[in-house]
């Protein structure tokens, strides 16, 4: 009997104790807190910045962010039928070129309140309503293409020792860039002849133009000479460009000549035909910095925007535009 009482007692021992072994071994999982949710990863700061435009059309300043400036310069400057690495290149130059403007003030006199013109004084800028206007039933398209192509580049620069670069470009070369100082006062680094041979292929290469001789003279302030000669050549650029020619005695560049003329290049020959004269240009734009059609046809051989930039701009880095946000 005393034997039995003993195993009932201690049955009932180990009947109580179970459960706190359990409790001991694996922790009581309903009471047990759960771990805590990781923290969503806070997105990088962007500096916020805000371009003034001044309306040409309408006088009046306009203020908007820097990426929808940005969609409104590529959307008037480049085709949207270009290749999306060309525009991912339009795109870094338009944002460099207005960064820079915003820390320097080129002196360029302006309306009040303003950083830059909706003009080619500038970078062409259109907004909605005029790029729907512009467009029509392509606007959908084209617009997302665009959009897309400064998303891809968001906030990126090119810079050369740290600074937002000088980003000249233009639509079409005679076959090669030309150097800053050719056509401008300053020489820059990065701003050196390149060859883009792809270029001959742009349905802007070649121009002619037919002015008469009388036109001809009161627009430069020349007389030609009786012999029917036109002028001779005395230099050329680095780019292949005309640097300078004689008129019957008068020195000319060929800026001047161009500009004077209305010529789409500093690449020009010309004969006289009679009472005109018959210019022939090959190229569209001063030809310093990158070539919107070049571009276009390296990305066409797969090229990336990265590879057309850094091409067309010797020695250049891209950069974060927070680099120099702090100088605006």
């Amino acid at each position: 009997m005393r034997q039995w009482m003993i195993a009932t007692v201690a049955l009932f021992t180990l009947i109580l104790l179970i459960p706190a072994l359990v409790v001991l071994a694996f922790g009581e999982k309903q009471n047990t807190p759960l771990p805590a949710e990781p923290k969503p990863v806070q997105a990088r700061d962007e500096p916020t910045v805000e371009v003034a435009v001044y309306r040409s059309k309408e006088k009046k300043v306009e203020r908007l962010p820097l990426e929808q400036y940005v969609v409104g310069v590529v959307a008037a400057e480049m085709p949207a039928e270009f290749e999306m690495e060309a525009l991912k290149a339009q795109a870094l130059t338009a944002r460099t070129y207005i960064v820079k403007q915003l820390m320097h003030n080129q002196p360029i006199q302006l309306p009040e309140g303003a950083n830059v013109t909706d003009t080619v004084m500038h970078q062409v800028y259109y907004n909605d309503e005029q790029l729907k206007e512009m467009w029509g039933i392509s606007y959908e398209w084209k617009i997302k293409k665009i959009k897309e192509a400064v998303e891809a580049t968001r906030g990126q620069i090119l810079t050369y020792n740290n600074e937002p670069i000088e980003a000249a470009f233009f639509s079409t070369s005679n076959g090669y860039t030309e150097n800053s100082e050719a056509y401008w006062q300053n020489a820059f680094p990065y701003l050196t002849s390149v060859e883009s041979p792809w270029d001959t292929k742009s349905p802007k290469f070649y121009e002619q133009v037919t002015l008469s001789v009388r036109e001809f003279e009161q627009r430069l302030g020349v007389k030609l000479p009786k012999d029917g000669s036109v002028g001779k050549i005395l230099a050329r650029t680095p780019g292949k460009r005309v640097a300078l020619v004689d008129i019957h005695g008068k020195k000319l560049t060929g800026r001047e000549v161009r500009e004077k003329l209305q010529l789409k290049s500093t690449d020009f020959t010309w004969t006289r035909q009679g009472n005109n004269i018959v210019i022939t240009t090959k190229g569209y734009g001063h030809g310093v910095g990158m070539s919107q059609y070049g571009a276009n046809f390296l990305a066409k051989q797969g090229k990336t925007y990265k590879e057309i930039v850094q091409y067309y701009y010797r020695g250049v880095q891209i950069h974060d535009v927070s680099l120099v946000a702090s100088k605006f």
